[in-house]
């Protein structure tokens, strides 16, 4: 049985006092220890940036990426090792942005992979810069006279027919580990889009700006099963801002459908039967 002992970090965060990401981090360790996963049976992927550290301030393997390029390791570790639980982390700006290419398509793919977006709406380690997904109008060092209109993730994931699509909120972490806990069980793309407060640098989407606006999806009698609701959904954006899982269906996963790989194979086994070592003497 798996605490958050387990999942305690060696370093301490060093984000700003304040950060959204705080809560990202406590709601992903809340939602393995309650889904009994063990820190080597998970495998972190992240980018660049202030979201990139989180792997670093918990347990588990990790894979630091380029910026926006955290999607292709992700799905080739979760190819070669089926029973690994693959959790990407990224920014906004890596995800909507310079890696937008990556995620559309691992989603139109379905591969069996959690994606976990920081959305702080601002580029935050190089000091705020407009991302993909600023509010239009947004005022930042690359656009002093308004940002153009912002991405909207969730209608591009539903686009691409992605299995699962959620939106979370960084202060609330329990609501977000619930539905963490849902995407890592989902077979297949899990999207979660979460809304991080920047405190250093997106003076406008504060903690108190969303507190007044976001709410949960669940009671209001909403079915996420429902392709033309969640499309309504996904387009509520300022006076409310709907939380929780905005679309989810079951379709095939990309990995078991793959003729190359047997099916009754795990990783261990394929690694005993020297079939990776006879691969690689090919190529010497």
């Amino acid at each position: 049985m798996s605490t958050l002992e387990d999942f305690a970090g060696a370093l301490t965060p060093s984000w700003c006092p304040g950060c959204g990401n705080f809560g990202i981090l406590n709601a992903v360790k809340n939602a393995l220890v309650e889904l009994n996963i063990a820190p080597h049976e998970v495998l972190f992927v992240s980018d660049i940036g202030q979201n990139g550290k989180l792997p670093h301030y918990t347990r588990g393997n990790v894979f630091n990426s380029l910026h926006g390029r955290a999607v292709p390791p992700a799905v080739a570790a979760k190819i070669i090792n089926r029973n690994l639980n693959v959790i990407i982390d990224i920014g906004d700006g890596g995800a909507y942005g310079e890696g937008l290419n990556h995620l559309i398509h691992a989603m139109r793919r379905n591969h069996d992979v959690t994606c976990l977006v920081h959305d702080n709406q601002v580029y935050g380690l190089t000091l705020g810069q407009a991302s993909p997904t600023t509010d239009i109008g947004g005022i930042t060092k690359t656009t002093p006279q308004g940002a153009p209109p912002p991405v909207n993730p969730l209608l591009l994931a539903l686009a691409v027919d992605c299995g699962f699509v959620a939106r979370g909120f960084a202060d609330d972490v329990a609501h977000l580990a619930k539905i963490i806990k849902a995407g890592v069980a989902h077979r297949g793309f899990a999207l979660i889009d979460i809304l991080q407060p920047c405190v250093s640098f997106n003076h406008k989407n504060t903690h108190q700006w969303y507190r007044e606006r976001v709410y949960k999806l669940e009671g209001t009698g909403y079915l996420p099963d429902d392709k033309t609701a969640a499309w309504q959904k996904a387009q509520e954006w300022g006076a409310k801002i709907p939380t929780g899982v905005i679309y989810r269906h079951e379709r095939p996963v990309y990995e078991e459908a793959l003729p190359v790989l047997d099916p009754d194979e795990d990783l261990e086994h394929i690694v005993v039967s020297g079939k990776i070592d006879k691969l690689i003497t090919e190529f010497v």
